[in-house]
């Protein structure tokens, strides 16, 4: 008898423990790409056509409005060397 109540003991300690841990992979899995450490998108303006998605230089940039959205909304962007706002001055906003 001890056997089979310390069988069932052990079996609901396991599917507790299962299923705590589905619970804990799903809410990992709901969570947004920011885990990562790095916010890939900040709130963008609602007319435009440009979002955030990682370019940082202006190499990767094909116009002077795009390059002025992303100083203005995404994180962590290396356009603007001066600092005066005015991003890519060499390549895109002469």
């Amino acid at each position: 008898m001890r056997n089979i109540l310390a069988s069932v003991i052990v079996a609901g300690l396991a599917w507790f423990g299962y299923t705590r841990y589905q619970a804990h992979q799903s809410r990992l899995e709901s969570q947004p790409a920011m885990l990562a450490g790095h916010a890939q998108q900040t709130e963008p303006a609602a007319t435009s056509s440009f979002s955030c998605d990682g370019r940082t230089h202006c190499s990767q940039m094909n116009s002077c409005a795009e390059a002025t959205y992303f100083i203005q909304h995404c994180p962590n962007t290396k356009m603007d060397g001066n600092n005066d706002g005015v991003p890519c001055e060499s390549q895109w906003c002469k």
